[in-house]
């Protein structure tokens, strides 16, 4: 199911503007690359070109190449809603659609997708919550609203929504940043065990904890204000925790700056 993503000199606007320049890596599959550098630095930009969300924005748009093992995600002809259901994505806040239940929250994809029975739909809302870790805490509390939930459940319940429609990728930005440690450990947790069956890509300010939960590490800064983000170095984050090659990585890793 995880696929291979290979990024080739990306280019993201909006507007004129140029966000990010000139961006080229590849991300393993089962794998988690974490995403680090100052605010402003085009990190979730970034991210946000890998399921085409960027164009979503106002002005924005995108030039270079995204391949999804041999798919180029922006290929004459490609549907961006397709893109969407194969590389998934949780966002800052957790956000559970208001009005639903847990259980059509997480069967919302589902039902946009295809036409599935009852007792379909019932299994794979049974093994996506499972797969987030939350069907023993919800399980009596099907029918009830999803925002009832707390906040640290809500996330897992979007991640449940995320991995139900089956996706080779899920992006994550900044998903623990509105969390208490408590939950903030419980998704830790939970992307050590999803990495065995998707690609993960997240972003995170956090620097202890893109030296937990990642296999490789990718820095991002900017020369300046009003200057488009770039790509310092990607490498295994044990290497750039403890040796990168590049000085600015190092200086942001201990402190100096961001």
């Amino acid at each position: 199911m995880a696929k291979r993503i290979d990024v080739s000199g990306l280019n993201a606007y909006y507007g004129s503007f140029l966000a990010i320049e000139d961006i080229s890596m590849t991300v393993e599959p089962r794998s988690v690359t974490a995403f680090i550098g100052p605010s402003g630095c085009g990190k979730s930009t970034f991210l946000r070109t890998l399921n085409r969300m960027h164009e979503v924005t106002p002005g924005g748009r995108v030039d270079g190449k995204v391949m999804l093992d041999d798919e180029n995600l922006y290929g004459a002809g490609i549907d961006p809603v397709a893109v969407r259901r194969e590389v998934g994505m949780v966002f800052q806040r957790p956000n559970p659609f208001p009005t639903m239940s847990v259980y059509d929250n997480v069967a919302a994809g589902l039902r946009l997708n295809g036409n599935y029975k009852k007792s379909q739909l019932d299994d794979i809302v049974e093994k996506s919550l499972r797969g987030a870790n939350l069907w023993n805490e919800v399980k009596d509390r099907l029918n009830k609203p999803g925002s009832g939930l707390s906040g640290g459940q809500q996330q897992r319940l979007c991640i449940a929504r995320a991995i139900a429609v089956e996706p080779n990728v899920l992006l994550m930005d900044e998903p623990c940043s509105a969390l208490d440690p408590i939950s903030t450990l419980a998704i830790e947790d939970l992307i050590g065990e999803l990495k065995e069956r998707f690609t993960i890509v997240i972003v995170t300010h956090n620097m202890q904890q893109a030296a937990r939960v990642s296999d490789r590490t990718a820095f991002f800064n900017l020369a300046a204000v009003g200057q488009p983000g770039k790509l310092i170095e990607i490498d295994e984050t044990e290497r750039i925790f403890s040796n990168p090659s590049v000085q600015a990585t190092e200086d942001y890793i201990s402190g100096r700056f961001g």
